[in-house]
């Protein structure tokens, strides 16, 4: 019934293209058309990614399945790029321009679900795909594939690329992959984000910094002789309560979260060792340096009121999101294109049946693409490794429906959702709206040129200096 309706989609918007022609029409209904004609091939690996549901840089099975793909397409694929086993870039084509997009695949931990609309675990503990990347990953792969095909047949000229990125969720692996140089050389890149609506975004993202802080201190009996002991505890409980007292000094839009890893063994014995690990956020990243500033001397004022030791450890995070106007306007074009999602009536009762167990308005899918913001107001209330990329390239972003209005991200909502047709048709849209998207830019070396020239305004004067520490990537909560 889908692909019926996505002819009727096309078919619908043919008016609409009499009055107002498309620019590359052809290549953009060709693009669409492979894509369509690929639906089982890629529901089937988007399936296969949310199954193996595997976390920050150990998604091997699921890096391979879309690498593999890749291959069998006829891409060049290059795999355990920037030190990761888990990064892979796919390309096809010689010379200029090079377009770029980009695809994740780590799941979130505990987050494992059916894809039912209640909550039912698939596996006690397990991982989930809770921001719905096993989409993200096979909707841009897609894409890239469908551009590969109209320049093996001589349709555009240049060279298309994929980056399988891992390690969005932990230590972002396209920060690494950007030390390394892997992306060097890309004129323009592409992205997106499953959400609860459709749109191109012109908000930008909170900037982020990720810490952990540790305190050591000296072990003893705790009722024997406690005056022998230092607890690094004391000086964890002593630094998370200025976190909390610092709350009230920073500006609204602020953000600090943190979990504590490690806060003792058993009550009978001093702790020698506390962890804590903290993220600040906040609009722009010279605001997150204040308060990492700040964080330092109240890890090292906590550590001699206990006197105890304590090291603070930045261990990566992300810029704000800075956004090319002249590319989302594009991106726009094409949503509007393809006009509304057309979800099934089983769609939304499955989409109602989540936002009824969530307890909140059984109002359905927002099939409807969002009106262009050219003003669109504060930073979305999230980080993302894809900002880090729009300070170094023009970047286009968009977002695509794949779960209820509402629905509550990083939550076993959307892993359902993402592992049935709700997030398959969100997929499948994502894939044409970005091949769309890059047909302008490999057909009209203008629209390339305009949005490299907004990005060099934008960011002339502005060094960039990533937020990642020298060696490899490692997980926060794995010692050096």
């Amino acid at each position: 019934m889908k692909r019926f309706a996505s002819l009727f989609l096309l078919l619908s918007v043919a008016p609409l293209l009499a009055a107002t022609p498309l620019p590359h029409l052809a290549e953009k209904q060709l693009a669409a058309a492979s894509i369509e004609k690929n639906r089982d091939q890629l529901t089937a690996l988007s399936d296969e990614v949310w199954r193996y549901a595997e976390t920050a840089l150990k998604e091997t099975k699921s890096s391979k399945a879309l690498a593999d793909f890749a291959e069998q397409k006829g891409f060049r694929v290059t795999r355990g790029v920037a030190g990761m086993p888990t990064a892979f870039v796919a390309e096809y084509g010689t010379g200029r321009p090079v377009i770029g997009i980009m695809g994740e695949y780590d799941a979130l931990p505990g987050l494992s679900q059916k894809a039912e609309p209640a909550r039912a675990v698939l596996e006690p503990g397990a991982p989930g795909h809770g921001c719905g990347h096993n989409l993200f990953g096979v909707a841009s792969l897609a894409a890239a594939t469908a551009v590969k095909e109209l320049i093996a047949a001589g349709k555009l000229h240049g060279t298309v690329k994929f980056f399988g990125t891992p390690a969005e969720e932990a230590v972002g692996g396209k920060l690494y992959m950007l030390r390394e140089g892997v992306m060097n050389g890309v004129d323009v890149m592409l992205a997106w984000h499953p959400n609860d609506e459709t749109s191109s975004d012109t908000k930008s993202t909170q900037a982020i910094v990720d810490v952990t802080v540790e305190f050591f201190g000296r072990a003893a009996h705790a009722a024997y002789d406690p005056w022998n002991g230092r607890s690094a505890v004391d000086g964890l409980e002593i630094f998370t309560h200025a976190v909390n007292m610092m709350r009230e000094h920073v500006h609204p839009t602020s953000r600090m979260h943190y979990a504590i890893l490690k806060g003792g063994d058993v009550p009978n014995v001093v702790p020698e060792y506390g962890k804590v690990w903290i993220w600040l956020r906040d609009e722009k990243r010279e605001l997150v340096d204040e308060m990492l500033s700040r964080l330092r001397k109240m890890a090292a004022g906590a550590a001699m009121a206990a006197d105890v030791d304590s090291k603070l450890t930045v261990n990566g995070g992300d810029w704000n999101m800075l956004v090319n106007m002249t590319g989302q306007r594009l991106a726009q074009q094409n949503l509007e294109w393809l006009g509304p999602m057309h979800f099934t009536a089983e769609d939304q009762d499955f989409a109602k049946a989540i936002q009824r167990a969530n307890k909140m308005p059984e109002t359905g899918l927002n099939p409807n693409v969002k009106p262009f913001e050219a003003t669109p107001g504060p930073a979305e209330g999230g980080s993302t490794d894809v900002a880090d990329i729009s300070w170094n390239m023009p970047i286009i972003h968009i977002s695509v429906t794949t779960a209820p209005t509402g629905t509550p991200w990083h939550g076993w909502s959307v892993v359902a959702c993402g592992g049935m047709s709700i997030g398959h048709e969100g997929m499948i849209y994502a894939s044409k709206a970005l091949a769309a998207t890059m047909v302008d830019l490999f057909a009209d070396p203008r629209n390339v040129k305009a949005m490299r020239d907004e990005f060099a305004k934008k960011t002339e004067g502005i060094q960039y200096k990533a937020y990642i520490p020298e060696g490899p990537p490692r997980l926060p909560t794995e010692n050096p």
